[in-house]
């Protein structure tokens, strides 16, 4: 099994994972739960496997938000919605979007299930939090919300070994964006205003990778090219630890194919997106 498993597997997952971001039955969920806000749900619910940490953790965990934006809604969320309804609240609206979208997805979920769960159960966990985390949450027995849940944790496994990467790269939080959006030609403003960097934190991050070789301006160098694909193939070499010694999950990722692109081709997650993901 090579390293395009792992990429595949990511382009799958991501769409049934994001509605918990994008969907309206999710966003409602969260407000009707308490969050003050968009962000704030976004930071609770998903740090909410970590227990109510402070901000500290998740401006670790979550890697490239200004800190200042997760300090606005961590440890408030909180006092707004404690961390084990924010995990109910998360799960249950991202089934209840996934089946408006997908009505037949029971089906998919029961085929899928005994393999990301493998695989769950397969990946090594030191060095990723938010998978760990993750992946010590109780079962659950919803096929949907099970099949959600199990997307969440191998995207997260996927997420934490990224990081890592960016980490032992020296590229920082708002290069990464600042690096990404120069390598695929994107909306740079998109990456900055979502993540709030801003504009001298964008060009203070532009100038860094100016001096090492990676940027001309706003154009990404021979260098910067070949660091980011660097990256890129090592997150799949570590993505693909949780899948390696896995049978069938070949088989898996054929059964969740045509529902991930019933997810990506209904609108529902929008393109480009701040993840940088693709359409299944």
């Amino acid at each position: 099994m090579d390293t395009v498993m792992a990429r595949d597997i990511w382009r799958v997952l991501e769409p049934l994972h994001s509605v918990t971001y994008f969907a309206p039955e999710c966003r409602a969920a969260n407000k009707a739960a308490g969050y003050r806000g968009y962000w704030m749900g976004y930071f609770g619910t998903r740090s909410a496997p970590l227990g109510p940490v402070g901000p500290g953790v998740v401006e670790a965990t979550f890697y490239n938000f200004n800190p200042a934006m997760i300090r606005r809604a961590i440890p408030d969320a909180w006092s707004y919605v404690p961390a084990e309804v924010a995990l109910t609240t998360r799960v249950s609206s991202a089934a209840a979007a996934l089946r408006n979208l997908v009505p037949d997805i029971g089906i998919a979920a029961g085929e899928a299930l005994p393999g990301l769960h493998a695989a769950i159960a397969a990946a090594p966990a030191p060095g990723r939090s938010l998978f760990a985390a993750n992946r010590e949450l109780p079962e659950l027995y919803d096929p949907v919300e099970a099949l959600w849940q199990a997307a969440t944790t191998l995207r997260e496994h996927r997420g934490d070994g990224h990081v890592a990467c960016l980490l032992a790269e020296g590229i920082d939080g708002c290069e990464a964006h600042v690096l990404f959006a120069a390598y695929t030609g994107g909306p740079g403003a998109m990456w900055r205003e979502n993540r709030q960097w801003t504009e001298d934190d964008w060009a203070a991050a532009q100038s860094r990778l100016e001096q090492r070789g990676l940027l001309t301006g706003d154009a990404i160098t021979e260098s910067g090219r070949a660091l980011r694909e660097h990256i890129e193939a090592r997150t799949d070499a570590l993505a693909l630890t949780a899948y390696r010694d896995v049978p069938g999950i070949a088989e898996t990722l054929a059964v969740l194919t045509p529902v991930a692109k019933a997810v990506a081709q209904s609108g529902a997650v929008p393109y480009p997106n701040p993840m940088g993901a693709n359409p299944a």
